[in-house]
């Protein structure tokens, strides 16, 4: 493995993302992720799995100079729906997955969490969807799984503005478990991923499947229709400036076109 770590202990399986320096999400991290949670998935001495980042972020968004490899927007929109499904792959899995969340959760990095079956945060941490800031949108179910959490009033507040909140906010806002500093977080979250382990697979993996059901049939017509838009935005001439913004750590200048 290359952007990735995996040490089980006691039927807990820590998963560290390590691609410095802000643990950015790949195609090829995400592929390695899916590749590792299938090996996972039927090993009996891993129960719960623990995701964390390495170094000072979680994972700080998507690899955005990968972006500009991509040509049209047919490729745009598959590389959308790559991202879409291993994260329904995680949000599907049979064994509970907990996001330790530190420094930063935005953009891809966010939507990864989100997928997660549980979230913890340490409390200075900032969670965010700034797309918008690039010019472009959230691809990898964002905009569906982010108003399931906070709501739609403060969902379309987050993306519009592309302001973050901090760990604390994303708890009052339902969309954190809990906030501990951020000496502490690694430690509770084993404890209660210790706890969980301690439980019968059988009725973890039941209350899990189960869970599935709350997504509804406009959820994953919601996540189509993202991917759809996804591709058509990234053809635009503003998500060009905005790539391009981005990469030379300038502001934007959007035309609308």
């Amino acid at each position: 493995m290359f952007f990735l770590q995996v040490k089980t202990v006691d039927y807990v399986s820590v998963v560290t993302i390590v691609r410095p320096p802000a643990n950015a999400l790949s195609q090829e991290l995400l592929q390695e992720l899916s590749n590792l949670l299938e090996s996972l998935e039927n090993n009996r001495d891993s129960r719960v799995i623990v995701l964390r980042g390495e170094g000072r972020f979680f994972c700080a968004g998507a690899d955005i100079k990968e972006f500009t490899a991509l040509s049209n927007e047919d490729d745009y929109r598959q590389l959308a729906k790559k991202g879409q499904d291993v994260l329904q792959y995680i949000e599907s899995y049979p064994k509970p997955i907990i996001a330790a969340i530190h420094g930063a959760a935005l953009g891809g990095g966010l939507e990864l969490a989100m997928s997660c079956h549980m979230r913890f945060v340490s409390e200075t941490a900032k969670l965010g969807l700034p797309e918008l800031q690039l010019g472009i949108i959230p691809g990898f179910a964002g905009t569906q799984r982010l108003p399931r959490y906070v709501g739609v009033g403060r969902a379309c507040e987050m993306m519009l503005t592309s302001e973050p909140i901090t760990g604390k906010e994303a708890v009052q806002a339902g969309l954190a478990n809990a906030a501990y500093p951020e000496e502490e977080l690694i430690d509770r979250v084993m404890e209660i991923a210790s706890k969980i382990s301690k439980k019968s697979p059988i009725t973890v993996s039941a209350v899990l499947q189960l869970l599935k059901y709350a997504n509804s049939d406009s959820f994953y017509k919601g996540i189509e229709k993202e991917a759809e838009l996804f591709g058509n935005v990234f053809s635009s001439n503003d998500a060009k400036e905005g790539v391009a913004a981005f990469i030379e750590k300038r502001p934007p200048h959007f035309k609308g076109e």
